[in-house]
C-alpha cells in the first residue's frame, strides 16, 4: 500500500469503527473534469462537493475529494475529484490521475463552453483523443499483464447502448465512462435559434457517438442540480435520474443511451452541400458541417500563454526575490556575451 492508501484505512478506521467486526467495502471512484479554459469546470466540481467556496483558477493539474456515507453509521465512500486547467495547453497531464490500478474506476467529465462554439469542436476533439489513446495504451498493458480487466473494460465500453438499440453498431463508445456538460447556458440561450440548433444537434450526435450522457448547465440552480445528478452517479453510484429533455429550445439532458440517430436526425446541412463533403466517418462529416458554420480557432490559439510565475494567487516573497536576481543575472550574462561575440575577429578565410 500507498502511504496514500494507509492515510485514508486510518482515517477510516477512527471514523467508522466496525464493532461487528464485518468487513464492509468501501466504494472509491475517480473523475477527471477537462475542457475549456475558464468554462466552469471548478464552480461546477464545489456545487457537487457542496462547498460554499469562491472558484478559482485552475494552475495545470488540481486535485480535491469528496466522500459520502450510502447509511447511517457505515464507511463513507470516496470519489477522487481530478481537474485539468489550461483547456488544450497541458494534454500531458492527463496521463498522471489515469493509471492501470484505477482505469477500472475511472471517469471522465468534458465541461464545453457553450458560449464559445469556434472553440468547441478543437478543445472536444483533442482532449478526447488524447484521453483515448492513453487509455486505449493502458488496456493494451493490460491484456498481457491482467487480461480479465482489459476484458471488463471492453465489456463495459459495449454496454453503454443494450445490444437491441438500433445503433449498436453504429457507434464508437469511449473506453471509459463519459459525461459531456454544456456550460454557460444562459449565454447560449441568446444565440440564434438556428446557432442554439446546430451546436445541439452536433453535442448530441457527439455523446450519442461515444456513448457519453448530455447535459447543459449555467449558474442556475436547477440546471446545476441536473450535473449533481450524473456527477453522484459517477463518483458514488447514486440512482440514475430517469428524465430526459432533447427540446433543442431548452436546456438538454441526455443519459447515456437513451438517444438515437434517428431521433437526433441528419448533420443540419443541405443533401448538395454533405454530398460535397469527403468524410471516412459519421464524426468526421458532423465535424465537417459543424466547423462551416463555426470555423475553428487553431490548436495554438488555443493554448494557455500565460505565465503561472506572474500570478499573484502564487505569489511567495522569498521565492520571488531570487527569481528577479536570477532573472537578472541571465540578463547581465546574455549582454556580455552578446559583446564578447561582437568584439571576436573571425578570420574570413
Amino acid at each position: 500500500d500507498t502511504l496514500w492508501d494507509l492515510a485514508i484505512a486510518e482515517v477510516e478506521k477512527k471514523e467508522n469503527p466496525d464493532d461487528s467486526g464485518k468487513h464492509v467495502e468501501v466504494w472509491e471512484k475517480s473523475i477527471l473534469f477537462m475542457g475549456n479554459k475558464n468554462g466552469g469546470k471548478t464552480t461546477i466540481i464545489l456545487r457537487c462537493l457542496e462547498r460554499e467556496e469562491t472558484p478559482k483558477p485552475t494552475l495545470a493539474l488540481e486535485y480535491t475529494f469528496g466522500r459520502r456515507a450510502r447509511r447511517h453509521n457505515a464507511p463513507k465512500d470516496i470519489a477522487h475529484f481530478w481537474e485539468l486547467g489550461g483547456g488544450t495547453s497541458l494534454l500531458e497531464l492527463i496521463r498522471i490521475p489515469i493509471t492501470s490500478n484505477n482505469i477500472r474506476s475511472f471517469a471522465v467529465v468534458l465541461v464545453l463552453d457553450l458560449s464559445k462554439p469556434n472553440e468547441l469542436w478543437t478543445t472536444m476533439e483533442k482532449l478526447l483523443q488524447v484521453t483515448r489513446k492513453h487509455v486505449n495504451k493502458i488496456v493494451t498493458k493490460l491484456e498481457k499483464t491482467n487480461p480479465e480487466v482489459a476484458t471488463e473494460i471492453k465489456q463495459r465500453m459495449r454496454n453503454s447502448l443494450q445490444r437491441d438499440h438500433p445503433d449498436y453498431e453504429l457507434v464508437d463508445p469511449f473506453p471509459i465512462p463519459l459525461v459531456i456538460i454544456g456550460s454557460k447556458y444562459d449565454i447560449f440561450h441568446e444565440f440564434d435559434s438556428e446557432m442554439r440548433k446546430i451546436i445541439s444537434k452536433t453535442l448530441r450526435f457527439v455523446s450519442h457517438y461515444y456513448g457519453a450522457s448530455l447535459v447543459f448547465t449555467s449558474k442556475s440552480e436547477a440546471l446545476l442540480l441536473k450535473v449533481r445528478v450524473l456527477i453522484n452517479h459517477l463518483a458514488f453510484g447514486y440512482d440514475k435520474s430517469k428524465s430526459l429533455s432533447v427540446d433543442h429550445s431548452k436546456p438538454l439532458f441526455i443519459p447515456a443511451g437513451l438517444d438515437s440517430l434517428s431521433q437526433i436526425g441528419p448533420p443540419p446541412a443541405s443533401d448538395s452541400d454533405i454530398g460535397k463533403m469527403r468524410a471516412n466517418t459519421p464524426l468526421e462529416l458532423w465535424k465537417k458541417v459543424f466547423e462551416k458554420t463555426f470555423p475553428p480557432k487553431s490548436f495554438c490559439e488555443l493554448q494557455d500563454t500565460k505565465d503561472p510565475a506572474q500570478d499573484l494567487q502564487y505569489a511567495e516573497y522569498e521565492v520571488d526575490v531570487m527569481r528577479a536576481q536570477k532573472n537578472q543575472e541571465l540578463e547581465q550574462y546574455r549582454r556580455n556575451a552578446s559583446k564578447t561575440w561582437k568584439e571576436m575577429d573571425f578570420d574570413s578565410d
